[in-house]
C-alpha cells in the first residue's frame, strides 16, 4: 500500500512538471505579447486548464490530484524558469482552490461545482453590511492577479459578526462577474500577471462562501466535522504555506539567469584585454560565488518546506515570522544574483527584449511584494528572537 502511494505522487509530480514545462515553453514564446498586453495569453490559461496545473491543489473529494506541497513548488520553479509572470499565476491559480476547502460544504461545492479559476487579495480593504443570512459587500482593491481570466475573487473584509467582539478578517468570495475590473496593470515587472483593479458595490455574499481567515489560521481545518486529513493544507500553519511559491518564482528566475550569464560569458571577449572572458578568473569568480549563492537560496527553501511539513509533529513552534525571514531571505538572494548578473555582464546587456532584462526586472517585482520584504521579515523576526511578538501572519 505505502509503495503503490508513493509511485503514486511520483507519477502525479512527473505528470505536473512536464505540464510545467510546456507551459512555461509557451509563456516564453509569447512573452513580448504578454508585455505589451499587459497579461499572459488565453492560450497560456488554456494549456494550464488543459494539462490540470490549475487543478492541482484541488481536493481528491473534487477531483484534484492534490498535489503534495513539494511537488507544487517544484511545479512553479519549472515555470519560472521561462517566465516568471506565468509562474506567478502558475502558483495562484491552483494555490486558490485551498480557500472552498476551508468554506463550509454548500460554498466550496457552489465554486468548485461551478468550474472557474479564482483570484484573490487579501488586503481588508472592503467593508461589510449585513443582510439577512449574509454580507453586502463594498471596496476597492488593486493588485488582483489573475482577476481577467477567473471567475471568482476572494476580497480582504473585516466583518464584525453578531457573535463576535470585534470584527474579524475575512475573505467573502464574490462573483467576478458582479465586481468592475479596472484594467489599470501598468508596471515596471511581472506585467504578464494582468493584476488589474476591481471594485465592488453592494455585492451580497451569503454566510456559506465567506471564509474566515481567523478561524483558518487558528484552527488550520475546514468548519466540517469530517474533512480529508491527508489534504496537505490542513496540517500547516495557513499564510506561510498560503506564501510558498514567491520564494521558488524568484529560485525559478535567478536559476534561468545564471544559465544566461554563463551562455553570455561564453562568447564574451572583453576590449581592453582582449582575454575570453570564461578564460578569466573575474567571471569565473563571479559565476562561482553566484552559483553558491544559488544553492543557499535552493536550501533555504527546502527548510522552509521542512518546517511546513514537520509544522505538528514539532509542536506548532515555529513562530511566523521564521517562515517570513527564511522566505525572504531566499528572494533577496535570488535579487542579488540577478543585479550582480547584469552589473557583470555590463552595457551589453541593457537592450529591451532579452531575457536579462525581463528576468532582472520580474525577480525585482516579485522582491516588491508585500510577502517578499526583507527588511519587514528580519525585523519581525529578530523581535520573536528576543522573545517578543514578531507581529506578522508570516
Amino acid at each position: 500500500m505505502a509503495i503503490h502511494t508513493i509511485n503514486e505522487k511520483n507519477a502525479i509530480a512527473e505528470r505536473l512538471l512536464l505540464a510545467a514545462e510546456k507551459v512555461g515553453k509557451l509563456a516564453e514564446q509569447e512573452a513580448k505579447s504578454a508585455e505589451e498586453n499587459a497579461t499572459i495569453s488565453v492560450n497560456v490559461i488554456n494549456l494550464m486548464k488543459e494539462t490540470e496545473i490549475t487543478k492541482m491543489m484541488l481536493p481528491k473529494k473534487y477531483g484534484g490530484p492534490q498535489a503534495d506541497l513539494r511537488t507544487f513548488a517544484n511545479v512553479v520553479r519549472k515555470v519560472a524558469n521561462y517566465n516568471i509572470s506565468a509562474a506567478w499565476l502558475t502558483y495562484l491559480y491552483p494555490l486558490h482552490n485551498i480557500l472552498p476547502a476551508f468554506l463550509p460544504e454548500k460554498g466550496a461545492d457552489e465554486i468548485v461545482h461551478q468550474g472557474g479559476l479564482i483570484c484573490d487579495i487579501f488586503a481588508a480593504l472592503g467593508t461589510a453590511e449585513r443582510d439577512g443570512d449574509g454580507y453586502r459587500i463594498s471596496g476597492k482593491w488593486s493588485f488582483v492577479s489573475g482577476v481577467n481570466f477567473s471567475d471568482w475573487v476572494g476580497v480582504g473584509v473585516m466583518i464584525h459578526f453578531p457573535d463576535s467582539p470585534k470584527p474579524v478578517y475575512c475573505l467573502p468570495m464574490l462573483k467576478v462577474s458582479e465586481v468592475e475590473v479596472v484594467n489599470n496593470w501598468d508596471t515596471f515587472g511581472l506585467r504578464g500577471t494582468g493584476s488589474n483593479q476591481i471594485i465592488a458595490k453592494d455585492v451580497y455574499v451569503p454566510m456559506e462562501r465567506i471564509l474566515r481567515l481567523d478561524q483558518a489560521e487558528l484552527t488550520r481545518r475546514p468548519p466540517v466535522e469530517e474533512y480529508d486529513t491527508d489534504y496537505p493544507f490542513y496540517h500547516v500553519p495557513f499564510f506561510p504555506s498560503f506564501y510558498l511559491g514567491f520564494g521558488y518564482m524568484a529560485l525559478g528566475g535567478a536559476e534561468r539567469i545564471l544559465k544566461e550569464f554563463k551562455d553570455q560569458t561564453e562568447k564574451r571577449v572583453r576590449l581592453m584585454d582582449g582575454v575570453r572572458e570564461s578564460e578569466s578568473p573575474r567571471s569565473q569568480r563571479v559565476l562561482s560565488e553566484m552559483t553558491t549563492d544559488f544553492h543557499i537560496a535552493e536550501a533555504l527553501l527546502d527548510k522552509y518546506i521542512g518546517l511546513l511539513e514537520n509544522y505538528e509533529k514539532d509542536g506548532c513552534v515555529t513562530p511566523p515570522s521564521e517562515f517570513f525571514s527564511i522566505r525572504t531571505k531566499a528572494i533577496k538572494i535570488c535579487t542579488d544574483i540577478a543585479v550582480r548578473s547584469l552589473l557583470t555582464l555590463g552595457g551589453g546587456a541593457l537592450y529591451k527584449g532579452g531575457a536579462m532584462e525581463l528576468f532582472l526586472r520580474d525577480i525585482i517585482s516579485v522582491a516588491t511584494h508585500k510577502t517578499s520584504l526583507y527588511e519587514d521579515a528580519v525585523a519581525a523576526y529578530g523581535k520573536e528572537l528576543f522573545g517578543f511578538n514578531g507581529g506578522v501572519r508570516g
